[in-house]
Parts: C-alpha cells; sequence; structure tokens
C-alpha cells in the first residue's frame, strides 16, 4: 500500500512571510537605526513591511528579473533590511558584499555574482566611485540616502537615490509564493586563501535558520527583547538576527558604522538594549570604553560572541563585572551562521559555578537542525570524550552542498552516512555532545609530533591584566619542527616582560606547551570580519628565530 500522506496546506517557506509576519503581529514594533547622516531614524515593523515592498516594485522597474543578483555594500541600518527583504522576497537574490574588503576583491566577487544592482551607503561613495567602471555587470547604482545627502555630482553615470526610489512607488504590491529551495541570498568566504568562495542559501535553508537561531537554548530571542545586531549585515546576513528579529517581532535596533565604544554604549543605553550579537574586537572596544568611564548597562542582558573563540577572561568581566550572559557560539558563512551555542542543560545545574564555566567556554551543542561529528585523517569517526580531538564535519538544512559556480563537491564520506561539510576547524566534543574547537587545522601547532591548541595558550594570555589580545603561531624550530610563538599587544600603559608573561603560563597548562617566545607589536592584524590573520602572523615572523635548548 501506498504510505499516508500527510493533509496539510502546502505553503512555501518564503522569507517574505517573515516580515509580513512582523507587520500584522509587531505592527507598532520598532526599528531605530543611526544613520550615516548621523542622526536617529524610527519606524515600525509595519513602515519597514511596506518600504520593503515598495522596493520590490522599484527593482522590477529598473528590468530586474527573477534570480538576478542585488549587491549591498552596506551598514546595518532600515534601508538595508528593506533590501533584505524587498530583493529576496521579489524572488530576487541578495549580495551583501563586505566593505572592508580590498577594492580588488570586492570588484571580484561582485563580478562573480554577476550583479546587476548595487546598493551602498553614503560612506562608501567614494569606493564606488574608484570600482564602477570595472563592475560591467551593474546596471544601476544606488546610494543608499535621501536627496538632500546625495552628491552634487559622481563619476558614477546615473546615479539613483535610494529614497526617491522607494517613493515613487505605490506600495500595491503583493509578495509572490514560488518554490521555497528558490536562492534568497548569497554570502562569500573571507577568502584567506585563494579566491572567495559564494555560499548560496535558499528561502527554506534561511527560514529554517530563523525558527533554530531563535530557540530558547540558541539565541533566546522573543518579542520581550530589543535586539541589536553589532554582527554587521554583511558578515552571514548578521547571524539571521534581521530574520530572527522578525520571526518573533522584537525591537531592532541598528548601529550604521558607529561601531566605537561610546557611539554603542549610548545606543545600548538609549534605547534599552537586552541582547547582542559580535565578534570579541568589538566587545573589546566597548569594554576598553566603559571601565575607562566607570559605566554599567542598565538593561543589557545577554550577548551572543562567535566569529572566533571568546577569551576567557572577556567572558568573564562580561558576566562578572556588568553582568552580561555570555553564549558563546560558533558557526561558517557556509552554515548560515550558526552551528552551536553553549547552553548548559538541566543536569548541569548541580554543577559547581567553575564547572559550569568550564562548560559554557566550550563553543557548545548543536542547535535542531545541524548534527556533527569529528573524524580522524582516514574518515573514521572518533569518540565523543572530550578527548579525542579531530577534524570537525558537519551537516543539515542550512549547510551548503557546494559553492556558488563551482562544480566540485566540498563533502566528505564517512561510511554508512550521508555527506558532510568538512569545517576545517579542529575539535573535541564530550558524552553531553558538547563541541570545543582546539584549533584551525592550518593553524594547530605541532611540536615534535604532538598538536598544541593556539587557542588554549591564547586563551592563558588574555587573563593576563596586562594583555590587551594575543595570537599564538608556529615559529620553526630545528629540533622540534615548530614551537609556539606568541604575539602580544599589550593594554595602554601596561608594563609587562616576555619572561613574566611566560611565567603566567606555570600552572595553567602542561610545561611542554608553553609558548618559547613573546613578541610585543602595536597591532595585530585581522580578517575584514575581525578574525586574526594569523597566515600574516606566520608570514611576518617566518624568519623569527627559537632558542634551540
Amino acid at each position: 500500500m501506498p504510505a499516508l500522506m500527510g493533509q496539510m496546506m502546502q505553503m512555501p517557506l518564503l522569507i517574505s512571510s517573515l516580515i509580513t509576519h512582523a507587520a500584522r503581529h509587531a505592527a507598532d514594533t520598532e526599528i531605530v537605526s543611526k544613520r550615516n547622516e548621523g542622526d536617529l531614524h524610527r519606524y515600525t515593523w509595519k513602515d519597514a513591511e511596506l518600504r520593503s515592498r515598495k522596493l520590490a516594485q522599484a527593482l522590477a522597474r529598473l528590468g530586474c528579473e527573477a534570480g538576478d543578483r542585488v549587491g549591498t555594500l552596506a551598514w546595518n541600518g532600515y534601508r538595508h533590511l528593506e533590501i533584505y527583504y524587498g530583493s529576496s522576497g521579489s524572488e530576487l537574490v541578495c549580495h551583501t558584499i563586505n566593505p572592508r574588503l580590498f577594492p580588488e576583491q570586492i570588484v571580484w566577487i561582485a563580478n562573480d555574482a554577476a550583479d546587476k544592482v548595487l546598493f551602498f551607503d553614503l560612506s562608501f561613495l567614494p569606493l564606488v566611485e574608484k570600482i564602477a567602471a570595472q563592475l560591467p555587470t551593474v546596471r544601476h547604482f544606488v546610494l543608499m540616502t535621501d536627496r538632500a545627502h546625495m552628491p552634487a555630482a559622481s563619476v558614477i553615470p546615473d546615479l539613483l537615490c535610494f529614497d526617491e526610489l522607494v517613493e515613487a512607488e505605490d506600495g500595491h504590491y503583493q509578495w509572490p509564493e514560488f518554490d521555497e529551495n528558490t536562492a534568497s541570498s548569497i554570502c562569500y568566504t573571507s577568502g584567506t586563501t585563494g579566491h572567495p568562495k559564494g555560499a548560496v542559501y535558499s528561502h527554506r535553508s534561511t527560514l529554517l535558520h530563523a525558527f533554530g537561531s531563535a530557540l530558547p537554548d540558541a539565541m533566546d530571542c522573543s518579542a520581550k527583547d530589543v535586539i541589536l545586531p553589532v554582527v554587521p549585515m554583511f558578515h552571514v546576513n548578521a547571524w539571521g538576527l534581521p530574520y530572527s528579529g522578525a520571526l518573533v517581532g522584537a525591537k531592532l535596533v541598528f548601529p550604521g558604522p558607529h561601531l566605537d565604544g561610546k557611539s554603542l554604549y549610548e545606543l545600548f543605553e538609549g534605547e534599552q538594549v537586552s541582547f547582542s550579537a559580535g565578534v570579541p574586537t568589538v566587545w573589546l572596544g566597548l569594554l576598553t570604553y566603559m571601565k575607562a568611564n566607570g559605566l554599567k548597562f542598565s538593561s543589557f542582558k545577554r550577548t551572543v560572541i562567535g566569529g572566533s573563540a571568546c577569551p576567557p577572561a572577556m567572558m568573564k568581566t562580561l558576566q562578572e563585572d556588568f553582568g552580561v550572559e555570555v553564549i558563546h557560539a560558533w558557526g561558517m558563512t557556509e552554515m548560515s551562521p550558526l552551528g552551536t551555542l553553549a547552553k548548559l542543560k538541566a543536569k548541569h545545574l548541580k554543577l559547581s559555578a567553575a564547572e559550569q564555566t568550564q562548560l559554557l567556554q566550550k563553543q557548545g551543542k548543536v542547535i535542531y537542525g545541524v548534527d556533527m561529528t569529528v573524524i580522524d585523517d582516514d574518515g573514521k569517526e572518533l569518540p565523543w570524550d572530550a578527548q579525542s580531538s579531530g577534524n570537525l564535519v558537519v551537516r543539515g538544512p542550512w549547510v551548503i552542498e557546494r559553492y556558488f559556480q563551482r562544480d566540485e563537491s566540498p563533502l566528505v564520506e564517512i561510511p554508512g552516512k550521508r555527506g558532510w561539510f568538512p569545517t576545517g576547524d579542529v575539535a573535541t566534543i564530550d558524552a553531553d555532545g558538547f563541541m570545543q574547537i582546539t584549533d584551525r587545522s592550518k593553524d594547530v601547532i605541532k611540536s615534535g609530533g604532538e598538536w598544541i591548541s593556539s587557542i588554549d595558550l591564547e586563551n592563558i594570555a588574555m587573563a593576563h591584566p596586562a594583555v590587551h589580545e594575543a595570537a599564538a603561531i608556529a615559529a620553526r624550530h630545528p629540533k622540534w619542527d615548530e614551537r609556539p610563538l606568541l604575539v602580544v599587544v599589550k593594554k595602554p600603559d601596561a608594563q609587562v616582560t616576555s619572561e613574566e608573561l611566560l611565567a603566567f603560563f606555570e600552572g595553567r597548562i602542561a610545561k611542554w606547551q608553553i609558548p618559547d617566545d613573546v613578541v610585543f607589536v602595536t597591532e595585530i592584524p585581522h580578517t575584514a570580519t575581525g578574525k586574526i590573520q594569523k597566515l600574516k602572523l606566520r608570514e611576518q615572523f617566518k624568519d623569527h628565530r627559537l632558542a634551540t635548548l
């Protein structure tokens, strides 16, 4: 007999349904943006949905057709949000480009995606004027501002004004229905080796990610929250917060380009932000400003920190000094991006505070929709014993199967199971499913055949009161092949010697894992998404000589 089929409505999971829901059920909930123009802009989810429909009309009038890519070079703000929904909702593909990349990389990415329209913020006008002639597929350049702030002249021919485009439409537009597997957006990897690669998300994968990320054991988003995404909307769709915010009908607060400690703190307090998300480097700046001015938070209760490992010292400062719960998270562009978040299980509530902290410093357990495991170099699964370190692989409905315009599949096989995506991370998983990244496979330090975790070394260094930032890399060694070298930025006016810093490691890690040397620098290079550029550091210190004792 044929299987009995369900008798439910066939309604596709589409991004437009998120903002339609928010406009109907959170109509008067605010969206607040610190604009490039310098002022605060306020409107509601109902306003945002109407303007998104008008933008969809404008894009059609510009000649955009289903599947066309719509590029953005923009900070977090209400106009960017309207592009998210107006493009994807009308069967176009929203392509957020990281403006912090080198111009040559931006050109390559925009051309690889074949963007048809390019929207950009005022602060990026000089950049776009410089590269416009190198973007042959872009037919329309749109400056994201109002008429009053349009330049008197520009080398960009027929430069369009965003607000004029939107205001010229009547909003009598019905969101179309189409296959939920249709491409919704595309984000490119940071391209640390070779050209960046595109990850193309579908409406289905984006909706499922929004559901999963909002769960209590994930970001725990609700209509009671005031959410300020510090993570940029050009960084893997701000980790999905523009979507999960609409899903739950939360108030959103966008900081625009104003990411310094003072501006962020004033926005947190002025809008009574309860929840945020960002990479560790952003919190370093905010905490430095707050400590220098003796400030506290009045409403901010929790934050997700990811992008790179959150140093335990930073987690402790946020929790003990400022009363902010830190949710350690891990993910990738190829995963939309969320994979794991560190939230305790009921049985862990009986543990001591120190034991709980140790668990929460891990990257955490998967949210439903993601599966993971660790394998050795032969593809054999390793035990979940918190000790066996191996290559971390993942799979799930919001994990890519292949890259944009690349025929070869990156997936690896595990006997008896479907394909898995290799993350490039080295990790352990404990019996409760808590995963801990021990290194990137390309960053692990192999000393005499034994692995040393650079992350462990960095976390210890960051706990020293004189250290502002630290990176551990492998340096060549005549006897052990590689040994750890610690690169450190000191806090302003702080004094510490290399001998004092190395002594700080005593008793905190196995003696043979203690770095051989420390070099002090004024700045550590970062990628455009805030991660430490260890490749650049390894190149910079490739000739650093270590003692042979």
